[in-house]
């Protein structure tokens, strides 16, 4: 199988609300046409930065088909689906297969740790949902409480349609562990990205590529044309901008949502509780990591 289409940038979409906190498919289009502009390779939907957890499934299903609207047959699309329950997650995976995404995705099912031939059988139940489509398990411990070990991924190869994982752990190694089974990964963790495509990701899919995708796209071309020094350094500045970011009293991604706004971007709305919105103190901070971007998007040129 051909896995050109999963290389690349996918910026992880923001969840995007109007002013009343409620989904907005006319500025779910407008972002989704802002990314493909920005040159990115592809889009992950409805993962955690995408608020999916305080979503219920017709908001999720709204985003994805505002998403398609706009995106199908321009750059590649994967659909995070998983729900606390197999029912509802196969409900959303069956959902965009219908839509003609490229892959679904989903994270393990959290609270109860589950062992290991349940949580393969939620998997392979949402898979069954959508027969037609790739799979990629999402692997995000520090979140989930679950992490994928190799002989969970074993087991989760004898189903074709598994072709990688994203993979948010935060130790490198996963990665090669990982390809070792024959499989892509994505880079999760976006402070090293760099450092993920070096241990052999095929791409990354980020949390705050779409607030700096310029930057993200310029370390992958400097990593493909095998000048790490200069890759390395705009790596440093990618951290540096996500510490400035985490730094507000807000939630990270409000943080974010202000600094596209700052950019020139779409008003894609605030997040929804119970994340915390930007407080006034917020916005200058906002307004430096707006700066701090556009001071190393000079340099990386």
């Amino acid at each position: 199988m051909s896995t050109k289409k999963y290389e690349g940038v996918f910026p992880a979409l923001y969840a995007c609300y109007d002013d009343k906190g409620q989904i907005s498919s006319e500025r779910v289009k407008a972002f989704t046409g802002y990314l493909i502009e920005k040159g990115v390779q592809g889009l992950y939907v409805g993962g955690s930065s995408g608020e999916c957890i305080y979503q219920s499934k017709e908001d999720r299903k709204q985003t994805l088909e505002a998403v398609m609207e706009v995106a199908k047959g321009k750059i590649t699309i994967i659909a995070h689906v998983a729900c606390n329950n197999t029912a509802d997650s196969q409900e959303l995976a069956a959902h965009a297969q219908s839509q003609g995404v490229d892959a679904i995705a989903s994270i393990p099912p959290i609270y109860f740790h589950l062992p290991d031939h349940a949580i393969a059988k939620y998997w392979n139940d949402i898979s069954a949902a959508a027969p037609d489509t790739d799979f990629i398990i999402y692997n995000i411990p520090q979140l989930a409480g679950v992490s994928l070990s190799v002989k969970l991924l074993q087991e989760m190869m004898k189903n074709k349609k598994v072709i990688g994982v994203k993979n948010s752990s935060m130790p490198v190694q996963d990665i090669q562990l990982f390809r070792d089974q024959d499989v892509i990964v994505f880079n999760g963790p976006d402070e090293q990205f760099l450092s993920g495509l070096a241990a052999g990701a095929i791409g990354g899919i980020g949390g705050t590529y779409a607030a700096m995708p310029e930057l993200f796209l310029r370390v992958r071309e400097l990593f493909l044309e095998g000048k790490m020094e200069e890759a390395r350094v705009i790596q440093n500045d990618i951290c540096r901008i996500i510490y400035k970011l985490c730094s507000t009293h807000g939630n990270m991604y409000a943080a974010i949502k202000e600094v596209i706004r700052i950019q020139g971007g779409p008003d894609i709305g605030s997040v929804r509780a119970p994340l915390a919105e930007l407080i006034e103190a917020d916005y200058a901070i906002c307004r430096e990591a707006a700066a701090m971007i556009e001071e190393a998007k000079k340099k990386s040129c």
